[in-house]
């Protein structure tokens, strides 16, 4: 109630006309009226293009409404019915067929004469729902084919036995509903009911016990877990071609939603995503038609795969297009994040690093902190990339991509000893591949040696960021004198302008003991900060390790 108050004094302000209402289930309605049906349609249509309300903003009438909060004293539902349309011209976004509850009864048991003949009115495909029941039932391992042969015969014996029947290989009227009580008991509470998401342009049935429609984010509409149970559903309505459907295809695999593991199907009109991780499983299917791309999102705690699998297959039955997609503008007014895509989180590796080509196949040096505990290893652009080789004491490791590379710059070991005081640069996605491109940070050399007098460090005077560490670091004239550590953990607490780089005659040599030649030099040189911003771009690579 505080929160509607708060939001409803804002629309207040810059509108008329405004109420608000109290709703069924828990939920606070604010409202512009009332008028009547054509002032309504005109003020929608105005105020949505003016942006002064919500995109998913709709008509409705007085009966929807309880009792009014806002003004305070104020009863405007005697006003507004008399100007309220017949209910069957209501106009709703989302929309709940509320299910018809059958009336319990008992039904008489039969003989087996009249059980064979209720079981010659089944139909093929209930006659294999039967069977499929059976299966899940642990009684039945044949085909599903809706003959009743000897297998299926044994198996209702056998049913019949477990629950205390007359074992007669025929399922009387009342045993077969009990079976499929039974085979549906999984799904109590599940609520699955038909739902008509009319922004999205989708009709499918939706697990309504567990998850509620939150929001719109185009080209998403976003349920959400209601409970206990961690579970979500993602309707994807947008126009589009195949190259739309590609590119979807291609950002669903960045989201949280769509764990890494699992198989991955794309075809020329469709594709299907499953992902599995030890917490959950997620089930993405999509398809191309007439210039609309439709889908879903289910996602469901790892663990329950019986309940998940009978839930999944009803959505999958029940998914029906309408003729409406959904608005590249709905949700427009949700807020922003470069970590969130229209609502839903993008993957994020465990830890983001710098490195640098040191060959023209792509062979890749950085940080060995870059590479410790990652179950999978990506170059940007989602390269995957192994561990050649590595040196803990130094702290550096090499990576060779699992798909060949062609960079477009390869470092220059700079095996001559630079003037101190000389300027240097280390160039690093400093903020973890935000950027897009690598930057660079320029210093001085402080001293060719570390602070207990390591022959293979370098002092700098250098503030880097930890998106750097793994960085190339280099000289005035564009050579690579090493690579940028990261700070020490622990001890001393040194300022913050005091970084160590590796040298390259150490890196040389891992990158020899692997069968590898670097190119190297020992000439000093400069060169303009253009063509050097021109080099370290062409060079640095972001290093991603993944859990």
């Amino acid at each position: 109630m505080a929160t509607a108050q708060d939001r409803i004094r804002d629309y207040a302000a810059s509108l008329e006309d405004v109420n608000g209402f109290s709703m069924p289930g828990g939920w606070y309605a604010i409202t512009l009226g009332p008028y009547g049906r054509a002032d309504a349609e005109q003020v929608l249509d105005v105020l949505r293009a003016e942006g002064k309300i919500p995109q998913d903003s709709y008509i409705a009438f007085a009966s929807n409404y309880q009792r009014q909060f806002w003004p305070v004293g104020s009863d405007m539902l005697a006003q507004a019915e008399a100007v309220t349309p017949p209910q069957d011209t209501m106009q709703e976004t989302v929309q709940i067929e509320e299910p018809i509850q059958p009336s319990i009864v008992q039904l008489p048991d039969e003989s087996p004469a009249e059980a064979r003949r209720s079981e010659a009115a089944l139909s093929k495909e209930e006659r294999m729902q039967l069977q499929e029941m059976l299966q899940w039932a642990g009684f039945y391992d044949s085909a599903i084919d809706g003959a009743f042969g000897r297998g299926t015969r044994a198996s209702m014996s056998s049913w019949q036995e477990a629950y205390g029947y007359e074992a007669t290989g025929v399922l009387t009227t009342r045993q077969r509903a009990e079976l499929a009580r039974q085979y549906n008991a999984v799904l109590e509470g599940m609520d699955m009911q038909m739902v008509r998401d009319r922004e999205a342009g989708i009709d499918m049935k939706l697990p309504m016990g567990v998850v509620a429609f939150s929001r719109y984010e185009a080209p998403f509409a976003h349920y959400d877990a209601t409970g206990d149970i961690p579970a979500k559903v993602v309707l994807i309505s947008q126009a589009g071609d195949q190259k739309t459907l590609f590119g979807l295809y291609d950002i669903m695999q960045t989201l949280e939603i769509v764990p890494l593991d699992g198989p991955r199907q794309r075809k020329d009109d469709s594709f299907m995503l499953i992902g599995e991780s030890a917490s959950m499983v997620s089930h993405t299917q999509v398809s191309l038609k007439d210039g609309q791309i439709k889908g879903f999102t289910l996602v469901w705690p790892a663990g329950d795969e019986e309940r998940r699998k009978r839930i999944l297959g009803q959505m999958q039955e029940s998914f029906t297009r309408t003729s409406r997609v959904m608005s590249p503008a709905a949700g427009g007014e949700a807020e922003q994040s470069v970590d969130l895509l229209s609502g839903l989180e993008i993957r994020k590796p465990r830890v983001s690093r710098s490195g640098f080509f040191v060959d023209s196949s792509g062979t890749v040096v950085t940080t060995i902190e870059a590479v410790q505990q990652c179950s999978r290893i990506t170059l940007e652009d989602g390269i995957e990339a192994e561990i050649a080789g590595q040196n803990d004491a130094l702290g550096v490791a090499v990576l060779k991509p699992k798909t060949a590379l062609a960079p477009v710059q390869v470092a220059e070991l700079q095996l001559a000893d630079p003037r101190l005081q000389s300027d240097v640069a280390v160039a690093g996605y400093s903020y973890g591949g935000i950027l897009g491109a690598p930057t660079l940070t320029y210093g001085t050399l402080a001293d060719l040696r570390g602070l207990s007098g390591e022959e293979e460090l370098a002092r700098l005077t250098l503030t880097a960021l930890p998106g750097d560490v793994g960085g190339p670091v280099f000289d005035a004239g564009g050579a690579v004198m090493g690579m940028l550590l990261p700070k020490a953990a622990g001890g001393k607490q040194l300022p913050e302008d005091v970084s160590f780089v590796l040298d390259a005659a150490s890196i040389g040599g891992l990158l020899s003991e692997l069968g590898l030649t670097p190119t190297a030099t020992d000439t000093l040189d400069q060169m303009d900060p253009e063509d050097l911003t021109d080099k370290a771009s062409g060079m640095t690579v972001l290093v991603n390790c993944w859990e």
